[in-house]
């Protein structure tokens, strides 16, 4: 995914997306390929029974079922092995780490408690929702990060090119210092030597 398409799915879903723009403390956070999130879920309700990590625009997709009254955590698949909880609840601090791009989007804090009154469960946003943009870091970049021998390759080539470079300026100055030498000799060689035929004659002239 480009970085322009990224942006573009950046600004569109914070329009789309008034909750994350509105009062719910949220940010949007950079992160490259392979690198790691924490979402920080908060709730000023400490009698909260449930929490659950959502990601999606319609919040159609649990990442994270957590049971407050147990130990019991449900984990998606895709997650299972890269996600890990830390904290005590209902404030949890949720780590993923390995990103791809495929895990771009908004993530949610929801909690849930069972309402005796209502007698069914009431939901509530929490603080730390964040839309994740994960960038794919070019391929050319790692390469030339983990490679000496080409590394050093690049670097007998700079040294090679600026020998040359030194040469061809040595070569042009020489040429240039000869050109001027027999440019001064041929203006000597052409120069008229002056003679004293007149001289001669005068003195012709005086005798008669």
């Amino acid at each position: 995914m480009s970085a322009v398409w990224l942006k573009l799915l950046t600004l569109l879903t914070l329009l789309s997306c008034p909750a994350l723009s509105g009062p719910v403390n949220s940010e949007v956070v950079w992160r490259d390929s392979g690198e790691a999130v924490t979402i920080q879920c908060r709730c000023s309700d400490p009698n909260q029974e449930f929490l659950t990590l959502k990601k999606g625009l319609s919040e159609d997709y649990e990442v994270l079922y957590k049971d407050g009254n147990s130990e019991k955590d449900t984990i998606k698949k895709e997650f299972k092995a890269r996600l890990q909880l830390n904290g005590v609840f209902p404030n949890v601090d949720i780590f993923i780490k390995n990103l791809t791009s495929n895990d771009t989007g908004p993530y949610w804090c929801e909690y849930k408690k069972f309402d005796p009154k209502f007698n069914e469960a009431m939901k509530m946003k929490g603080t730390g929702s964040i839309l994740l943009v994960v960038t794919d870091r070019p391929q050319q970049f790692a390469d030339s990060t983990c490679d000496p021998l080409e590394n050093n390759l690049i670097l007998v080539f700079v040294v090679i090119c600026a020998a040359l470079l030194i040469g061809i300026i040595m070569c042009l100055l020489i040429r240039i210092i000869i050109l001027k030498t027999k440019t001064l000799r041929t203006k000597k060689k052409t120069r008229k030597v002056p003679t004293n035929d007149v001289y001669e004659d005068m003195r012709g002239t005086i005798r008669r």
